[in-house]
C-alpha cells in the first residue's frame, strides 16, 4: 500500500452489454482497457457469490461464501471455448440496457448452460476440469449437493429438510449424492465455467497493470451451505434456527439500525478449531483477488448481536470478539495479506487499536466529510493519513450528485464550497470530490464509476435498510468514451497516481 494509486469501483453486474446483466465477457475486457487508458491501477468489485432474486439479488446475501455467481458467466466466453456455437446465442437486443434484468438473464443463461453441458459431456473443453474439482473439493462437493437438494425440496431452507439431511447423516448424504449425481456434476461444471473465465479476465487485467480488489462480507446467510456444513460455528438452537442475528445499531443509514438476519459466529468454537474455517475462506479469496476488502471489519472486534425474535436492530447489544488472536492466526498463515478494513459506522477506540496493530488501512468516504465538525472530521482530506483508502462514495452511498441534490443541507453545501474554494454545482460536484480524493495524501483512492460518469441518485447501487430496487444499475456502452478516459488520466497523473 506504499505507492500512490487509484482505481474505480464497479460491480461486474453493472458492466454494459451482455444478456441482461454485466458479465465476464467483452464488456469486462473493454472496461479493463478503459481503466488502463485512464491511468487507473485498481478495479474494485463486489462479491462474486451467487445471488438470490428472493433477497433482491444482493451480493451480500448468498447461499455460499465460496461459490461463484453463474449469472456472471459470459456466453461469448462459452463460444470461445467451443462449448457453444455463435448461432446458439440469442440476440442481446431482447433485453433492456441500463438496468439489470436478473430473472430474464438467468433464464437465458440457464438454457445456454444446458447446451454447453451437453457438449462438455461429449468431451469438449474438459481440460482443467478435473484439476478444478480436485483443488476446490473442500467447498465444491458440498455446494453442488446443496444446490441439488435445494431443487429437490423446492427451495425450502435446509433447516426444514428431513432431519437426516438437515443434520448431515453420512448415509443420507451418500444416498443423496447417488440419487442426484448428474445434477451435482452439472453444478460443478457451471462453477468451473466461471472460474476459468474469471482467471482469464484477471490475467488480462494484471498484464495491463490493473489489480482486482475483491470484497469479503464478514457474515454468511443462515440458509447457506456454509451453515449447513458447519452449524456448530454459529449460534443456533437444536432445530438449527438462529438464536441471535447480526446487524448494526441505529446510524447514518437507519434510525432503527439494520437487522441483517445473518447468524452470528461462535467465536469460542472457531478458536478451538484454530480458525480453520476463516483461514480457508481468506485463502480462497486471496487466490481470486489481488487485494481484499473485509466488509464490516469492526465485527471482528465487537459485533452487534440481536435476539432473533426482535424485528429491528434497536434492542441488540455489543459482544466482544477475539480480534487480536484471530488476526495473529490469520497473518501467521498469510503474512503479507493485502487486507483493507471497512471501518465505517460506529467505530470505537479498540477497533482503531486493532487496525493500527496489524497495519490494516481503513476507509475515508468524502460524502461524510462536510458536517459541522469539518475541521476535525476524519473523512475530510486534510485529516487523512497515508495508510488509508479514500472513496468518493461506496456502493451503500448515494451518488455524489444525488447526495448533493437530495441529502445535503444548505450549511453542508456552503462548507463544501468553502473547502473546494470555488462554486460547486450539480454538474461539478462529482468531479470536485474526485479531485479531492485523488489529491488526498491517502495512498489509495477509489472512485465510484457512477461519480466518474456524474450520475444522479437514480443510478445509485444500494439503499441500506431497503430491499427494493437495489443492485440494478448498469452502464451503457456509449458512456465509456475516449474523452472520459483522457480526462480521468489527466487528473490522475496530476496527483501522482497510477
Amino acid at each position: 500500500m506504499s505507492a500512490r494509486r487509484s482505481g474505480v469501483l464497479l460491480p461486474v453486474t453493472s458492466l454494459p452489454q451482455g444478456w441482461g446483466v454485466g458479465d465476464l465477457g467483452p464488456s469486462a475486457y473493454a472496461f479493463a482497457d478503459f481503466l488502463k487508458n485512464s491511468g487507473q491501477g485498481l478495479w474494485q468489485i463486489l462479491p462474486l457469490n451467487p445471488t438470490d432474486p428472493s433477497y433482491g439479488n444482493s451480493p451480500y446475501h448468498s447461499i455460499s461464501s465460496f461459490a461463484f455467481n453463474p449469472l456472471l458467466i459470459s456466453p461469448e466466453g462459452l463460444v470461445q471455448d467451443g462449448l457453444l456455437e455463435a448461432g446458439e446465442l440469442p440476440g442481446s437486443s431482447i433485453l433492456p440496457e441500463g438496468r439489470v434484468a436478473y430473472r430474464r438473464a438467468g433464464a437465458i443463461k440457464e438454457a445456454l448452460f444446458r447446451s454447453a453441458y451437453k457438449r462438455f459431456q461429449d468431451g469438449t473443453g474438459r481440460e482443467g476440469y478435473e484439476t478444478f474439482c480436485r483443488e476446490h473439493a473442500h467447498w465444491l462437493d458440498d455446494f453442488a449437493l446443496f444446490i441439488a437438494l435445494k431443487s429437490r425440496f423446492q427451495g425450502k431452507p435446509w433447516n426444514t429438510w428431513p432431519v437426516a439431511l438437515r443434520d448431515r447423516d453420512p448415509e443420507a448424504l451418500e444416498e443423496a449424492r447417488r440419487e442426484h449425481e448428474e445434477a451435482v456434476e452439472r453444478t460443478r461444471f457451471v462453477q468451473y465455467l466461471f472460474f476459468r473465465q474469471w482467471q482469464r479476465l484477471r490475467s488480462y487485467c494484471n498484464e495491463r497493470g490493473i489489480g482486482i480488489m475483491g470484497d469479503v462480507p464478514i457474515y454468511v446467510v443462515l440458509d447457506s451451505v456454509d451453515v449447513w456444513v458447519s452449524p456448530g460455528l454459529f449460534k443456533l438452537d437444536t432445530d438449527k434456527r438462529a438464536t441471535f442475528v447480526a446487524g448494526v445499531p441505529p446510524d447514518y443509514f437507519s434510525e432503527t439500525g439494520q437487522r441483517w438476519g445473518n447468524p452470528v459466529y461462535r467465536w469460542d468454537r472457531l478458536a478451538e478449531q484454530g480458525y480453520t474455517w476463516w483461514v480457508s475462506r481468506i485463502r480462497h479469496n486471496l487466490a481470486l483477488y489481488d487485494q481484499i476488502r473485509i466488509d464490516h471489519f469492526r465485527g471482528f472486534v465487537g459485533y452487534w448481536e440481536i435476539p432473533a425474535e426482535e424485528p429491528t436492530a434497536i434492542n441488540g447489544r455489543w459482544v466482544e470478539a477475539p480480534a487480536r488472536e484471530f488476526f495473529h492466526c490469520l497473518l501467521r498463515e498469510f503474512p503479507d495479506a493485502p487486507i483493507i478494513a471497512e471501518d465505517l459506522g460506529v467505530i470505537t477506540p479498540d477497533v482503531r487499536e486493532v487496525m493500527e496493530q496489524f497495519g490494516f488501512p481503513g476507509m475515508k468516504v468524502l460524502v461524510f466529510a462536510f458536517g459541522p465538525d469539518l475541521p476535525n472530521n476524519p473523512y475530510a482530506p486534510h485529516n487523512h493519513e497515508r495508510n488509508c483508502v479514500v472513496y468518493t462514495g461506496t456502493h451503500d452511498n448515494n451518488t455524489a450528485r444525488g447526495w448533493f441534490e437530495e441529502e445535503t443541507t444548505p450549511e453542508e453545501r456552503a462548507r463544501l464550497q468553502a473547502y473546494a474554494g470555488r462554486e460547486v454545482t450539480l454538474d461539478t460536484v462529482a468531479w470536485d470530490l474526485i479531485r479531492m480524493a485523488l489529491g488526498s495524501v491517502a495512498n489509495t483512492s477509489i472512485l465510484s464509476m457512477v461519480d466518474v460518469l456524474g450520475l444522479d441518485g437514480e443510478h445509485r447501487m444500494n439503499r441500506p435498510a431497503s430491499s427494493q430496487g437495489n443492485w440494478r444499475w448498469r452502464m451503457r456502452p456509449e458512456q465509456l468514451t475516449e474523452a472520459l478516459a483522457a480526462r480521468l488520466r489527466e487528473i490522475t497523473e496530476l496527483y501522482g497516481r497510477c
